[in-house]
């Protein structure tokens, strides 16, 4: 009895495992990621109809065979020259985060992720006040990019695993927290098969959800569709 115990604790011990992913865990096909960029417009939904509310180019690029920079800008639909510019840098080979740098209108963060710990600095641009970053971590994804590294991870249909993510919104919201790949479907759209991926994350308190359409062959976003609370909204992927 003792013995069949045991094994029922790693067992479970084992599946908790596979479905907990961070990046001595994960696999995902190198050969899938390629340099590239996309625009997409992003729609907030209102009264039936779709509003452009603003642009966002993302660019993925190889710096060298080991390193990925990702990097998103975004230009809101009624102060085109604002930038909300988004870079991030991770190992090509699981997503390990290297770096990472924000800067808005708002604030600007910069961070750099160290074995142990993850350093760096926050500045409120309105209020003037700006804070040194040293935070223990250790064994997670930025989660700036985790909606890029979800489009290579090796899906099947209702796989649900939990992503390690390390985040810093602010000097209240920060460290190690958790994203959740809710749902996982297979089906067809506008000819081509593709994954239907729900998600939601601990950075919302689970209030957003986004479905994404990723195109099975190439791993490319169709499409994005995102609910937060009562909103609704969509980014639709245009060349």
């Amino acid at each position: 009895m003792r013995t069949f115990i045991l094994l029922l604790l790693l067992c479970t011990a084992n599946l908790f495992s596979q479905n907990l992913l961070t990046p001595k865990n994960i696999k995902i096909d190198p050969n899938l990621i390629k340099n590239e960029v996309s625009e997409s417009i992003w729609y907030l939904e209102r009264d039936g109809k779709k509003l452009e509310f603003g642009r966002v180019i993302t660019e993925l690029r190889k710096l060298n065979s080991t390193d990925l920079l990702i990097k998103i800008n975004v230009k809101m639909t009624p102060e085109r020259d604002t930038k909300y510019v988004d870079s991030s840098v991770v190992k090509i080979a699981n997503f390990q985060p290297v770096y990472h740098s924000s800067f808005n209108p708002h604030r600007s963060i910069e961070l750099k992720f160290g074995k142990t710990h993850v350093t760096g600095y926050y500045a409120d641009t309105h209020g003037g006040k700006k804070e040194k970053i040293n935070i223990a971590a250790s064994n997670y994804f930025d989660s700036s990019i985790y909606p890029v590294l979800i489009r290579f991870i090796e899906f099947k249909k209702g796989y649900t695993p939990e992503l390690v993510i390390f985040n810093y919104t602010s000097d209240i919201v920060k460290g190690i927290q958790r994203a959740y790949i809710k749902d996982v479907q297979e089906t067809l759209l506008e000819g081509r098969k593709v994954w239907v991926v729900k998600t939601t994350d601990d950075i919302t308190d689970l209030e957003s959800w986004v479905t994404h359409f990723i195109d099975a062959e190439t791993r490319k976003v169709i499409r994005q569709d995102i609910k937060l609370g009562e909103t609704k909204m969509s980014m639709e992927v245009i060349k």
